[in-house]
């Protein structure tokens, strides 16, 4: 009898621990739930309102179409699908329809160095040249009196925090404005901020760019540049892994983020959204069909190998809402924990102290941060992060409002007259009542 009541504890025991464990593999890969707004401290009929605004910017031809999707308390409070994924082939835009987020792979780059800083494989105080030491001889083209210019030595080497920040000097090589040696970087083959179709990979690209003149110093200005595509390169160095399976390893397969890729598997090519432009007196037209930043890209049939950590993944509204949530709980989503608390609240504090940004907010690791609503003069808290891609999507995250953006389409710019962002924000503030 009492072998009987032994045998039958640890059979109850180990079916605990099994039920246990397959809650938890439950957990970490449930979905976020969908909960009535009025639940999450919305108006219902407020934030409904969404619906026409966002659908008004399809029927007025500004846009071919986009994916909103808005979390409170971690739950979804408005999801939306508006308007066609590919007009031309009528297919409907769905909500796990893939856009070239762009700029947006920023924040995601910035979050694999501090992994790695966190481990001690890197410091963000490192210099660059300890990875590429290439860098520590780099120059900067200082204007001359002859309408040329003069390669000077940096005035100390450029770290990884100035890269972190946008501070480190370098810019986007071939766009117009951008310092006095801006043509040696278009004849050097690097211009723009696309890189994917590229076939000689990232280290070669950041070697390469080593050799060219820099825009500033390091530390004096605010320069949007090809500073992520450099620390994407850096990642590969720390940690001996292509800059792809690193990222898949440490946080796409822990978050669930299966729909995020630099170039999407065969299966998946479908639901790659098309990419639009407008047309001159209005309405939009098909971005031509070409391998550059103006065109479709070379996601399905490029070269393939060259991984851009400032501008090159895809993604889907939930895989980035994803990744945003993990941020908002202080690095951990659904009991996987990617980075440490504080080391979030790092990444999200203004790091640009006296050097002039935008009003009323500043940067800090990878996105910009909100200073100053009053001087910003759009609606937001305080301590708001965020960022946007150059195909014309944006997101944010509000942790006074525990909120999480994320707002896709597909549309090149230059787009006068095109305000979805700001109405979005005043939509969305506007309903929250509690």
């Amino acid at each position: 009898m009492k072998l009987f009541q032994q045998t039958r504890r640890v059979f109850l025991l180990l079916s605990i621990l099994l039920i246990s464990a397959i809650s938890t593999t439950a957990l970490q890969a449930q979905d976020f739930s969908r909960t009535r707004p009025d639940r999450l401290g919305f108006d219902r009929e407020r934030l409904a309102q969404l619906d026409t605004v966002l659908q008004s910017y399809v029927d007025n031809e500004q846009i071919a179409g986009s994916v909103a999707l808005i979390l409170r308390d971690g739950r979804i409070a408005y999801s939306s699908a508006k308007g066609m994924q590919d007009r031309e082939a009528n297919i409907a835009m769905q909500e796990n329809s893939m856009f070239r987020i762009a700029s947006q792979t920023k924040a995601i780059i910035s979050t694999g160095i501090m992994i790695l800083h966190e481990r001690g494989d890197l410091q963000i105080s490192d210099p660059l040249s300890k990875f590429f030491p290439a860098w520590a001889n780099a120059k900067v083209a200082e204007a001359n009196d002859s309408g040329s210019y003069d390669l000077v030595d940096l005035i100390r080497p450029i770290n990884l925090r100035d890269l972190l920040t946008h501070t480190s000097g370098i810019g986007y090589g071939g766009f117009a404005g951008t310092g006095p040696a801006n043509q040696a970087w278009v004849d050097a083959g690097i211009t723009g901020w696309y890189l994917a179709g590229r076939t000689d990979g990232i280290q070669a690209t950041v070697r390469k760019m080593a050799t060219l003149p820099q825009q500033a110093q390091p530390g004096e200005q605010w320069i949007y540049g090809y500073n992520l595509d450099i620390l994407g390169a850096v990642i590969e160095v720390a940690s001996g892994k292509t800059l792809d399976i690193f990222l898949d390893e440490e946080i796409f397969t822990p978050l669930g983020m299966n729909d995020t890729h630099f170039f999407p598997p065969e299966e998946y090519a479908s639901r790659l959204t098309k990419v639009y432009r407008g047309k001159q007196g209005g309405g939009i037209e098909p971005a031509p069909a070409v391998g550059s930043m103006q065109g479709q890209g070379e996601y399905l049939s490029g070269p393939r190998n060259t991984f851009s950590g400032g501008a090159g993944l895809l993604s889907t509204a939930d895989n980035y809402a994803r990744f945003l949530q993990m941020t908002l709980n202080g690095g951990e989503l659904n009991g996987v924990r990617i980075l440490g608390p504080k080391t979030v609240e790092l990444m999200t504090t203004d790091h640009l102290r006296q050097i002039p940004f935008n009003p009323g907010t500043g940067m800090g690791l990878g996105v910009s941060v909100l200073k100053d609503v009053g001087a910003r003069g759009t609606m937001g808290s305080v301590g708001e992060y965020g960022w946007g891609g150059a195909y014309h999507s944006t997101y944010w995250v509000d942790p006074v409002e525990n909120l999480v953006v994320v707002y896709l389409t597909q549309i090149l710019s230059p787009n006068p007259g095109l305000d979805d962002f700001s109405k979005l924000r005043a939509g969305l503030y506007s309903a929250i009542v509690e």
